[in-house]
């Protein structure tokens, strides 16, 4: 595919970005960036999440991944549908009881001052990290395809990434992101569902029972794995680690939870998040499908071995679709689809970045107008919010220098398949919270609030040394035994058990 193709390609697509920003933004003020006036209709919701979910790390990494682990992917993805029912039916009525704009002021209710802080600031930490692997991912991709035969260096395509998402979520935030990554949902399904019929027809398995067989048949169709509990693809790893890993990831998300919270009311978020789980099994099913189809046509052709030898294998799709043996189509639906898959997610993470931030760091809310509650939010955002909205369009040009200079270090610091570096960045990250937070939901006891940054600290950093000796044997503690997405399981139990160690009866505390 020539240069010129692709580089239209980004330009006509950020152009109807832009046109929907245009459209979605008119008169939005800082209620529409945050809540998005709370008038998004539930099934734009869920639709547009599915992108947001899956984001450009399932785009290239989950169909890569197969080469070494086959189907055992689809394990954690049954977890992930569990885990959904706990944030449907556990956190998301506590939300919309409190009328939150962050979820974490959950905590400043429960606990105090210091827990509400230590929430927001893990999760800024969590979705910083998990957006700039995202970027990573399509930045390195685009340097690749692009980027290269000009002699531009990787700064500037990051740079250029994220001024993309930035120009068209600066105004309308959340109310324009509800519509464009519907958009982009749209196009990243097409793409993949294209592409695997292409990559099919190439191996002469255009018949879908043929397509089903062929799949079943080779060695990367295996999904559970119940015989080796040392082993990093053990089921019953991947099903608890899913369900922990969505808990965190989405119910314990700003991101995730504030376009459910822009939904009308509590049943509308309800119906957006379960339907939104079970077309993500199914979505999830096709890429590992897709990722088989593609390992298939490597052995068959040889292409992409150079990336496969670079131990790369997250390029292996990227390589197929660039090289052109199976038209410029196949080429033009990657590309489509991992712009929409990248930028779905990237775009709703800088929002959520934003509204955290500004919320729970600078006090939004009270400028202007002293301390406010949050029924009264929606009038004060909509009178007298010049200095609210200056301060929000500050903290969103900063949020964006931030993702670009991660996104970088990132790029010289780590070598790691995309999905399980963020799997394993979530259990440090994510799993405190989950103790956290669901020690306020399942007891009624008091902690001492300064020492609860302190406690969630200390027991991210006490796992990660611990899995950081045990994975490159330089203890041998465990045995044979290794870590893999339960890792947010063991910081989410220690914390809630640590907590609990320093905590106090307290029947009065709020639940």
């Amino acid at each position: 595919m020539s240069n010129t193709l692709i580089i239209s390609v980004i330009v006509i697509y950020f152009l109807v970005l832009l046109f929907i920003a245009w459209l979605t933004s008119r008169n939005a003020d800082n209620d529409s960036f945050f809540l998005g006036e709370k008038k998004s209709p539930w099934y734009i919701v869920s639709f547009g999440m599915i992108g947001a979910s899956l984001s450009g790390v399932t785009f290239i990494s989950v169909p890569g991944g197969v080469g070494g682990g086959q189907f055992s992917y689809m394990q954690m993805v049954f977890g992930y549908f569990i885990g959904y029912l706990v944030v449907s039916y556990v956190l998301m009525p506590i939300y919309y009881k409190m009328n939150l704009i962050s979820i974490y002021e959950y905590l400043k209710h429960r606990f105090g001052f210091w827990s509400y802080k230590t929430g927001a600031a893990f999760f800024l930490v969590s979705r910083i990290l998990g957006a700039s692997i995202r970027l990573l991912l399509v930045a390195s991709v685009l340097q690749q395809i692009l980027f290269d035969d000009w002699g531009i260096p990787f700064w500037v395509t990051v740079v250029f990434s994220v001024l993309l998402i930035w120009i068209y979520t600066n105004k309308g935030g959340i109310k324009t992101i509800i519509w464009t990554d519907t958009l982009q949902t749209a196009f990243m399904l097409f793409a993949v569902l294209a592409t695997v019929w292409l990559v099919s027809d190439a191996l002469n398995l255009s018949d879908k029972a043929g397509l089903v067989k062929s799949i079943s048949n080779s060695k990367y169709s295996q999904i559970f794995y119940f015989d080796d509990w040392h082993s990093g693809n053990y089921f019953w790893k991947h099903f608890l680690g899913g369900m922990f890993i969505t808990i965190g990831m989405t119910g314990l998300d700003q991101d995730m939870m504030q376009k459910n919270l822009s939904c009308k009311n509590i049943k509308d978020a309800q119906k957006n998040m379960m339907s939104m789980a079970v077309v993500l099994v199914v979505v999830n099913l096709v890429f590992v499908a897709m990722g088989a189809l593609l390992f298939m046509y490597n052995a068959s052709t040889g292409i992409g071995n150079d990336v496969l030898e670079a131990g790369r294998t997250d390029l292996l799709f990227s390589s197929i679709a660039m090289e052109g043996s199976m038209g410029v189509t196949v080429g033009l639906l990657f590309l489509l689809g991992l712009i929409a898959a990248a930028y779905s997610s990237a775009d709703s993470a800088l929002t959520s970045l934003t509204t955290s931030f500004s919320v729970d760091f600078l006090n939004v809310k009270e400028k202007k107008h002293g301390p406010v509650s949050s029924d009264e939010l929606t009038h004060n955002f909509k009178e007298g919010n010049g200095e609210q909205e200056k301060l929000r369009k500050l903290v969103h040009i900063g949020m964006s220098i931030v993702l670009v200079l991660v996104v970088v270090l990132l790029r010289y610091t780590t070598e790691d398949s995309a999905i399980w570096l963020l799997i394993k960045l979530a259990g440090f990250t994510y799993g405190p919270l989950i103790g956290l937070f669901f020690f306020g939901i399942l007891t009624k006891r008091k902690l001492t609030d300064t020492l609860v940054p302190i406690i969630c600290v200390l027991v991210g950093g006490v796992m990660a040394t611990i899995w950081y000796l045990a994975s490159n044997d330089i203890v041998c503690w465990f045995g044979e035994y290794k870590f893999g997405a339960e890792l947010i399981i063991y910081n989410a139990l220690l914390s809630f058990g640590a907590l609990f160690l320093i905590s106090k009866q307290n029947p009065k505390a709020l639940n």
